[in-house]
């Protein structure tokens, strides 16, 4: 078993500091787990310390089919509960209707339409209601990321945010999962480190960015985003 360093150890303390807080102090609370390594850290420490925080996923229809086997390995594993949310039918099928199941290859504009439907408006339904909202979301993971705090107050959700792993590294992540025998998605060991939609999500080379693999046709200087976190923080700032 890989022994744990301090520093590690201490962020792992903070973590469950921090869950448990918001347990006592934003209940009603939610954590939407996506199953990456980062999400599975959470769902291990959650589990463990904060049960009564409630956990939901969002099933947008086009998920691999490897997320539903580490959804179904989350489900049997721990006790917490799992919340499934599915885009509304009168939002995606004129959509899809109109223009086609592979519209997001098109446009960047199709693309994003395509996110609001298939995720946003059903983490909407989801966090209605809720005082807070936990993610799994890392400075390291990307650029856009890289000024994201520990909290904040989302305007678009309304409801306060808080990423608890935020300070972490992938190294740091890693050692956790290996450390407690956490289960994780098995694509992360085909060198998928963001794993989103099956159409949209593809493995990443050697020395790309760890979000290289989303949208990876569009412009590259475009946010590798769905809207879901960094277009509500920008508005935040």
């Amino acid at each position: 078993m890989i022994n744990l360093h301090k520093e590690l150890l201490a962020k792992i303390d903070s973590a469950i500091t921090l869950l448990k807080e918001i347990e006592n102090n934003f209940i009603p609370s939610v954590f939407s787990n996506s199953f990456g390594a980062e999400d599975m850290v959470l769902t291990d420490i959650l589990a463990k310390n904060a049960p009564s925080i409630s956990m939901i996923t969002l099933d947008t229809g086009r998920l691999p089919a490897e997320t539903y086997l580490i959804m179904e390995e989350v489900k049997e594993k721990y006790s917490i509960s799992l919340d499934i949310y599915f885009p509304d039918p009168k939002d995606l099928e004129p959509f899809l209707n109109q223009f086609g199941p592979n519209a997001f290859y098109s446009s960047g504009q199709l693309r994003r339409a395509c996110c609001k439907i298939r995720k946003i408006l059903p983490l909407k339904r989801a966090l209605s209601g809720k005082k807070a909202w936990i993610t799994g979301m890392r400075k390291q993971q990307s650029v856009e990321r890289e000024d994201l705090p520990l909290s904040y107050f989302d305007q678009e959700f309304q409801l306060h945010k808080f990423n608890p792993l935020i300070e972490w590294t992938t190294e740091e992540i890693w050692g956790y999962i290996r450390h407690f025998k956490v289960p994780y998605h098995p694509l992360h060991d085909q060198n998928y480190p963001s794993i989103s939609c099956a159409p949209c999500t593809r493995s990443i080379k050697e020395g790309e960015d760890l979000r290289a693999g989303r949208w990876w046709w569009e412009n590259t200087s475009d946010k590798k985003e769905c809207g879901i976190h960094f277009e509500n923080y920008a508005a935040t700032k």
